[in-house]
């Protein structure tokens, strides 16, 4: 924890960027409003950490400066989880924990939606949405999320990544 005052600093003007566009979009209204994801902490960080996802999954085949840019994005998301979870009161014991299991939540999110999304197998997605975010419900408004997730990321994909790490990253509106 202490050495971690000594790390460099490896947030930049692009870093922010793109972790500004992905708080962005998952702050859109539509997903609390019709697509009935709860808006509370838990859902936003959910929404946070699908569009994340959803980045990492177009840089994860890149090498290099991509990948490093992945890690500073990573890490300005977590550092940014903590400044939240300190200004909502948690102190100062117990935010290594809650840090550490909301990486394993969106670890486990992030390895079960490339597998559904690798093999384009949209009811697998809805499978993950449906028991990572809707407490294991079902309906049109899973559907709407994962088709929204699935076009996403094929838009994502027609990024070209120089535009990504240079900070500019766009999502499509949530429709």
């Amino acid at each position: 924890m202490i050495l971690s005052l000594f790390r460099k600093n490896t947030a930049t003007a692009p870093i922010y960027a793109v972790y500004s566009a992905i708080v962005a979009q998952s702050r859109q209204p539509r997903f609390y409003a019709d697509w009935l994801v709860p808006d509370t902490v838990t859902g936003r960080f959910d929404m946070i950490s699908l569009h994340l996802a959803l980045l990492f999954r177009r840089l994860r085949a890149e090498s290099g400066e991509q990948k490093a840019f992945s890690q500073a994005v990573f890490d300005l998301f977590f550092k940014d989880m903590d400044r939240s979870l300190r200004e909502m009161g948690v102190g100062d014991l117990g935010v290594p924990k809650r840090i550490q299991k909301m990486g394993n939540i969106f670890f486990g999110l992030l390895a079960s939606m490339n597998d559904a999304m690798d093999k384009d197998d949209a009811a697998a997605l809805q499978a993950v949405l449906s028991r990572n975010l809707f407490d294991g419900a079902s309906g049109p408004h899973v559907e709407a999320l994962a088709a929204y997730l699935m076009a996403e990321d094929r838009a994502l994909a027609a990024q070209p990544v120089d535009a990504i790490t240079g900070g500019s990253l766009s999502f499509e509106a949530a429709a």
